[in-house]
């Protein structure tokens, strides 16, 4: 687990950063919404992020599959011989033999079984997963598939000092999770969701969302994750352009006709719309819970605002990002769980999920929930914790004497405490 103290001891090891920077972490990890418990790869508490092995990639992902996949092949009863199709996104380490023949390798999958190892994906590369397995089940029946979701940082921490770059790894952790999908009547009884709708929306013919999010070296050669300014702007246009294709399809027809006379009425300058906010689609007529990607803090404050959701909506992705942190392509799966563990998923709901991700994209789907779920899952150690009664990062008042000291005389201690 990375505490404030372990987190600063980071920090002080990258010699590549100033005053201004550490300043700049401070602010970061300070407004960034993650808490004292979030995870980072075991050659971080090692000490060599800055020399990483392939080994140590290769390790963390070995890990995640052997304790995730072993679960829940156990609590579903399910062989590994009666896979059918394993799709695996594992967006920043690609190896030979790939990930997914590891797998193939460890569990003895049977010949026959279809292959799909995804990388460079990012964050929304879990509902690219689930629509390779959905199109896939159109044309196949009784299959059963194996979803694996997860990132490596091991090769992927940052060591420079461009703070575009830094920002990485004050919000990336370490996590992972693993589905199990079929179109197998026998195993309906078992299943928790429906998938109804799922819609991709990617925005990679324009320059400058393609550019808001990307892998590339710094000017000292080190290679980060680049996030620019324009990040925000890029995820509010992927968002608006997938919600006005998923809508329809989810949301009852009074709702779409109330929306589109108010939005007439605005343009128009009707009445008392005249000079008042753009009207805002109400998603919650058609969808009981939303499940948001935890990219952030201002990610989740974005889309809430956008969405004029509650912060009794945004609170499952708040409360991830503040247990988590931002788990990547799995992340979703960690707010899923924490509706499920606080028992407010029933017979009948409906889910929307939102994700976003490099290239740009922003992917969407609808489940429906088959029974009450109160399973406590990766929750189950500290659901009765959340919500805590503040989010505040201890990082502020363990660190807030770097304001004031002065940049010509400024040297980080080696010996320096943390209460």
């Amino acid at each position: 687990m990375l505490s404030t103290k372990f987190s600063g001891e980071v920090i002080r090891r990258n010699k590549h950063l100033g005053l201004n920077e550490y300043k700049f972490l401070l602010k970061a990890i300070v407004s960034s919404g993650i808490g004292e418990q979030t995870y980072a790869p075991q050659m971080v508490f090692d000490g060599r992020e800055a020399c990483p092995t392939y080994e140590d990639g290769i390790v963390e992902m070995e890990e995640f599959f052997h304790d995730s996949i072993d679960k829940v092949l156990k609590r579903n009863k399910i062989s590994p011989s009666e896979i059918d199709i394993l799709v695996l996104n594992i967006s920043m380490l690609a190896c030979r033999p790939s990930l997914a023949a590891r797998i193939i390798n460890y569990y003895k999958l049977r010949e026959d079984i279809k292959v799909y190892n995804i990388t460079g994906m990012g964050c929304s590369a879990r509902l690219i997963s689930i629509n390779i397995v959905e199109s896939i089940f159109k044309n196949e029946k009784n299959k059963v598939a194996l979803v694996v979701t997860s990132e490596s940082l091991s090769p992927n921490w940052y060591t420079g000092n461009d703070r575009s770059m830094i920002l990485a790894n004050c919000l990336f952790r370490s996590g992972s999770c693993v589905i199990l999908l079929t179109n197998k009547m026998a195993l309906k009884n078992k299943a928790m969701l429906k998938l109804k709708k799922l819609v991709r929306t990617h925005h990679g013919a324009k320059d400058e969302a393609y550019a808001s999010c990307v892998q590339r070296e710094d000017e000292q050669g080190n290679i980060g994750f680049h996030l620019d300014k324009t990040l925000p702007k890029a995820a509010t246009h992927a968002l608006v352009d997938n919600l006005k294709t998923i809508a329809p399809l989810i949301l009852p027809m009074r709702e779409l006709l109330r929306f589109a006379i108010a939005l007439f009425m605005k343009k128009m300058n009707w009445g008392s719309t005249k000079g008042g906010p753009r009207p805002v689609i109400n998603f919650k007529t058609g969808v009981d819970h939303i499940c948001l990607h935890t990219g952030g803090k201002a990610v989740i404050d974005g889309v809430g605002a956008n969405l004029n959701l509650t912060e009794y909506d945004l609170e499952p992705a708040r409360m991830t990002l503040h247990r988590f942190g931002n788990t990547s392509a799995s992340s979703l799966w960690y707010v899923l769980g924490y509706m499920e563990a606080k028992k407010r998923l029933k017979k009948g709901d409906k889910v929307l999920m939102i994700g976003f991700g490099a290239g740009f994209k922003c992917n969407s789907c609808l489940w429906e929930v088959l029974r009450d779920l109160g399973d406590g899952n990766v929750w189950k150690d500290c659901i009765d914790n959340y919500p805590p009664n503040t989010l505040v990062n201890p990082f502020l008042e363990k660190f807030g004497w770097l304001h004031d000291e002065d940049p010509d005389t400024f040297t980080m201690p080696d010996d320096y405490v943390i209460p």
